[in-house]
């Protein structure tokens, strides 16, 4: 690897800006947030706040998270199924992506259910506000506490095998309930271009029910009277931008609409899942939010009409495209080593810690130096985290102007999988996080303390001095 661009691939910062503030944009298509711009200081301005501005009040590293740009996607997913489908529709977060408590707010303002996956992302949809009945609960192996919440707290559950469906039915007559409301989840078999460990609709898969197991499945469930089996779910993987495997994927979940007839179950929803990519890099090329829903939208509908039955409440359930351009990570560049006629590092305060997927998913991100935006982009290098792992490496090829230390690095696209995943290895505090809007910014998360790294550990009283 060069240390500088070949000739005629120079550019500067303001290239990743959007286009404009066309609340048509559709947000996963760009790299920087809707309300990303250069302001007089040739600083990067997020929902009117100066990045650097903000590093100074709130510290590095920093999550910054665009109230608009994350209002607008659930808008789009909301107004798309409501555009283009005829029946009744109902666009979930996938809080996976970012639970916390603003998140799942702001979601619900928009009409937006919740999808959570464990007794804590419940606890905070519920917290923020949630209705139960907009809640969606998934996991493969939901344990006997969280099956007891989620019956207590009267979401949907979406059951996913066996030992959970039988599990369910017991608790569920112990406490003399009837009517809880469940979908099946099922395996479609089919598979799309994404990361190995992203992919979660080929039958190899943890999740789901066996299509095979469907004739059996409906048996035993129509005999449940403590179960009242409203759809069944499907979810093929995550950061897609084929549109076929989704269109195959309705026009098979309607078959299974059918089967369910024969069955006298009167399943009402179908939920198609979610996956739709982002823009991540330069040539990342997803379809839009409303490219995506409206192939979805026709196909059920022409399935349902070919099979002669009712159009289904249709659900969708978007993380990644929901939150990820929504948010950016801000660090301070510190230290830099040049390797002669290899490489040049330049690290930064956060890392692995704070963003997990390049060491995990060989994710490739794209970076701007946010006080000096318009400079020319001179040096290709590799921006290293700060932990003790060589691994450690937030983006390989980064192309930068010149950077000194204390100089702010953004990261893009980093509202997804960056904070939920994020972790304390090397006991680093876990960063910040503001939501901007209209000049104002407003701490979400507070930064961790190296009080709370220890706040529950345990020292026996033999080891105290």
């Amino acid at each position: 690897m060069v240390s500088t661009n070949p000739p005629g691939t120079q550019y500067s910062g303001t290239k990743y800006l959007p286009a404009s503030n066309d609340p048509q944009i559709s947000p996963n298509q760009q790299l920087l947030p809707l309300t990303a711009k250069v302001n007089s200081q040739d600083c990067l301005e997020i929902g009117g706040c100066d990045v650097t501005t903000l590093i100074k009040q709130f510290g590095s590293p920093l999550y910054i998270l665009d109230e608009t740009t994350l209002r607008t996607a659930c808008r789009q997913y909301r107004d798309t199924f409501q555009r283009y489908y005829e029946g009744e529709s109902q666009v979930l977060y996938a809080s996976k992506a970012w639970s916390c408590l603003t998140v799942c707010a702001i979601a619900a303002s928009e009409g937006l259910g919740i999808d959570v996956v464990s007794a804590g992302e419940l606890y905070t949809a519920l917290t923020a506000g949630v209705k139960p009945d907009l809640i969606y609960f998934h996991g493969n192996n939901k344990s006997l506490a969280e099956l007891v919440f989620a019956l207590e707290a009267s979401c949907n559950i979406v059951v996913d095998n066996w030992h959970e469906l039988k599990t369910l039915v017991a608790l569920a007559t112990e406490k003399s309930l009837s009517s809880v409301p469940v979908m099946l989840r099922l395996t479609p078999g089919i598979e799309c271009h994404t990361h190995e460990y992203i992919r979660t609709g080929h039958l190899d898969s943890k999740f789901g029910f066996d299509p095979n197991d469907l004739d059996e499945l409906f048996a035993f469930v129509t005999k449940q009277t403590v179960l009242n089996c409203i759809g069944v779910h499907a979810h093929i993987g995550s950061q897609i931008f084929e549109r076929q495997p989704h269109r195959d994927l309705a026009g098979v979940m309607v078959q299974w609409l059918n089967k369910a007839k024969e069955y006298d179950l009167s399943i009402n929803q179908l939920n198609v899942g979610g996956g739709l990519g982002i823009k991540y890099t330069e040539s990342d090329d997803p379809p839009s939010i409303e490219e995506w829903g409206q192939p979805i939208c026709e196909v059920v509908q022409e399935a349902c009409k070919a099979a002669n039955l009712p159009l289904p409440k249709l659900l969708c359930e978007p993380g990644r495209s929901l939150i990820a351009t929504a948010c950016v990570t801000a660090y301070t560049i510190g230290s830099s080593k040049v390797v002669p006629d290899i490489r040049t590092y330049v690290a930064v305060d956060g890392g692995m810690s704070d963003n997990p997927r390049p060491i995990t998913y060989q994710s490739l991100y794209v970076s701007v130096v946010a006080n000096r935006m318009s400079a020319t982009a001179t040096e290709t290098v590799a921006i290293a985290g700060k932990h003790c792992e060589s691994g450690d490496i937030l983006i390989k090829h980064a192309h930068l102007p010149q950077t000194e230390p204390g100089h702010i690095l953004v990261v893009m696209g980093t509202g997804a999988y960056n904070y939920s995943m994020a972790s304390n290895y090397n006991r680093v505090p876990r960063p910040a996080a503001v939501i901007v809007a209209n000049g104002e910014a407003n701490l979400i998360l507070q930064r961790e303390t190296l009080q709370d790294l220890i706040e529950k550990d345990c020292l026996p009283e033999r080891l105290k001095s």
